[in-house]
């Protein structure tokens, strides 16, 4: 059994956001294709949602609009297959149920879509790889920002997104798309 896992498409990454992500339009487009198929088969949907704690920045706060869903984003209220889980770390699996939720499900597959590809949608696949399951990443439903640390120099949000990628697939994550007209459905590991 497969499920999909949405990591904090949240308003915060918006162009409106305070940390926004470019190509934000383009991912949401394709997390929303990977939604809508996912209701047409029934998979169930891990809806992950980032809240910072007090003493962190204000932007993912409990009750913020930079916390809120994506506009037409979040678990459908009273469907089974879909339910939100809130995080307060990179990883959607440490200090949530979403382990046996997804164990309850008999799920052995999950798909991962969402923000940041370097930092919660890798920090998730990683999680997990080590519960042994199978692990795709939708390069397209995913996107992330420019890193910059002057010691040791910057990636483009390009850059940075292709490179958690090669990380992902390295260690055995598939890189698979929604078969859209005209592009290839990447289904190998390790393919770009």
């Amino acid at each position: 059994m497969q499920a999909l896992v949405v990591i904090d498409a949240q308003n915060e990454f918006s162009p409106e956001g305070d940390f926004p992500v470019p190509g934000h339009a383009e991912a949401v487009a394709a997390i929303a294709r990977r939604v809508e198929r996912a209701r047409a088969e029934g998979i169930p949907i891990a809806w992950v949602r980032h809240h910072n704690r007090p003493d962190e920045p204000a932007g993912f706060q409990p009750g913020t609009w930079g916390a809120q869903f994506t506009p037409g984003f979040g678990p459908r209220p009273g469907v089974a297959t879909e339910r939100e889980f809130v995080k307060e770390v990179f990883g959607a699996f440490t200090g949530t149920d979403l382990a046996s939720w997804l164990e309850e499900r008999r799920v052995t597959d999950v798909v991962i879509v969402g923000f940041l590809t370097h930092m919660c949608v890798s920090t998730t696949a990683r999680e997990a790889l080590m519960l042994g399951l199978n692990v795709a990443v939708d390069p397209e439903a995913t996107a992330t920002e420019p890193i910059e640390r002057p010691a040791i120099g910057a990636l483009s949000a390009p850059d940075s997104h292709r490179a958690a990628l090669l990380h992902l697939a390295d260690m055995g994550v598939e890189l698979s798309t929604v078969s859209t007209p005209g592009r290839p459905n990447l289904r190998a590991a390790g393919s770009a």
